[in-house]
């Protein structure tokens, strides 16, 4: 039963981001004017299918990703010359066997994904990412209107010898400003102590009925971010009682502070990319379906805005992942399209297959990763 309630976790999960994001295709290539000829939730054999219009909406049997196949992608004749090419996500174009490919008529040129100038097959293909981290967006704004959870000001415990202890500051204190700037939240002390640069921090104190008001100068200290690095900052010897409110924010408000976030997230995606290309952080910290399934589980288990939160994270995580310059992904194929801006004319045909190939190498690569590290850390781990 456990295992069943994780892997419907992670089908709740997942299964919107697939779709959010084939829909950006989807919505873009219709915009302009290209013929859809399938839309697919997952890859692999079909499970079920409905022809609507010239476009059949199928259900695949693996629920990995999805693929919207266009008119013109796969392969064509154009002057007596053959060209082939993969589809947008890895949709499957070895359906038309090369002794069947032929000269399009002008009216079928109209509707080719191919044949379309080359700001409509940018547009189509950044679509789909771009509908990722705006549904992200959407998710942080809805969660900041119907509430927060928020760490408050209390003070769990003053560390002993520290500044807050040595300057009269005890456990079950609330911080309510410093330097007569009002707070709320756990994190702003970081920040502002953090900002300070080790000078000299007014603190107003709230105990039982009474308003007390400290100087405390921070101290400097050497701490880890979350990429395992340290950090020299400063800090003033309080740790969080852990006591949460929660906090609503009106419209205006939640659309600041939904953006703020989603910005946040994605700066932190790239930011661990980057971190992971420098081998900062280890290459066993890379997960698959296993491990977004035990998260979905036990996020779902924290409550529904946890929960919404972290399809909010992967939603960004997809998006960002796919706009990554890689043959194969969606980065990949738009920096084909850029250079085909830069150069005036479309990339050499051997150039983008042998492209795609590397980028289907390491693509791979990283799947077998990433199953390689949730058996170990699953299955051998866990038994040793």
């Amino acid at each position: 039963m456990i295992v069943f309630g994780k892997v419907f976790y992670f089908l709740v999960a997942l299964g919107p981001l697939i779709f959010v994001h084939e829909l950006g295709h989807f919505l873009f290539a219709k915009f302009f004017g290209v013929r859809v000829e399938k839309f697919s939730l997952g890859f692999g054999p079909k499970l079920f299918g409905k022809k609507i219009g010239e476009t059949e909406y199928l259900l695949s049997a693996f629920p990995l990703g999805g693929y919207v196949k266009m008119f013109g992608e796969g392969g064509y004749i154009e002057g007596g010359e053959v060209h082939t090419s993969g589809g947008v996500d890895n949709a499957p174009v070895e359906e038309i066997p090369l002794n069947t490919l032929r000269e399009l008529t002008e009216e079928e040129k109209s509707k080719s994904f191919a044949h379309k100038p080359v700001h409509a097959r940018i547009g189509i293909v950044i679509a789909g990412p771009l509908f990722n981290l705006l549904f992200a967006w959407l998710i942080f704004i809805v969660l900041c209107m119907v509430g927060v959870p928020t760490v408050t000001t209390k003070i769990g415990e003053a560390l002993k010898d520290k500044p807050a202890a040595k300057a009269g500051v005890q456990k079950g204190d609330v911080i309510t400003a410093i330097n007569n700037k009002q707070i709320t939240r756990w994190e702003q002390i970081a920040e502002i102590v953090s900002a300070s640069k080790g000078s000299p921090l007014s603190l107003k104190i709230k105990r039982e009925n009474k308003v007390l008001t400290f100087t405390i100068t921070p101290e400097p200290r050497v701490s880890r971010n979350p990429f395992g690095e340290k950090v020299n900052g400063y800090a003033i010897g309080v740790a969080s009682a852990g006591e949460l409110i929660t906090e609503y924010f009106g419209p205006v408000q939640a659309v600041v502070k939904g953006t703020e976030q989603t910005l946040n997230v994605i700066s932190q995606t790239f930011l661990s990319v980057v971190k992971m290309a420098q081998r900062i952080v280890p290459m066993d910290s890379v997960g698959g379906p296993i491990m977004i399934a035990d998260l979905a589980g036990k996020m779902a288990e924290s409550g529904g805005d946890i929960f919404l939160a972290f399809i909010a994270v992967i939603s960004i995580n997809l998006g960002v992942l796919n706009l990554l310059p890689v043959p194969v992904l969606d980065g990949g194929h738009l920096l084909f399209f850029l250079m085909e801006l830069v150069f005036r004319r479309p990339i050499p045909q051997k150039v983008r297959e042998y492209a795609q190939q590397i980028g289907m190498v390491l693509l791979l690569g990283l799947m077998v990763l990433a199953f390689y590290n949730d058996i170990l850390r699953y299955f051998v781990n866990r038994q040793g």
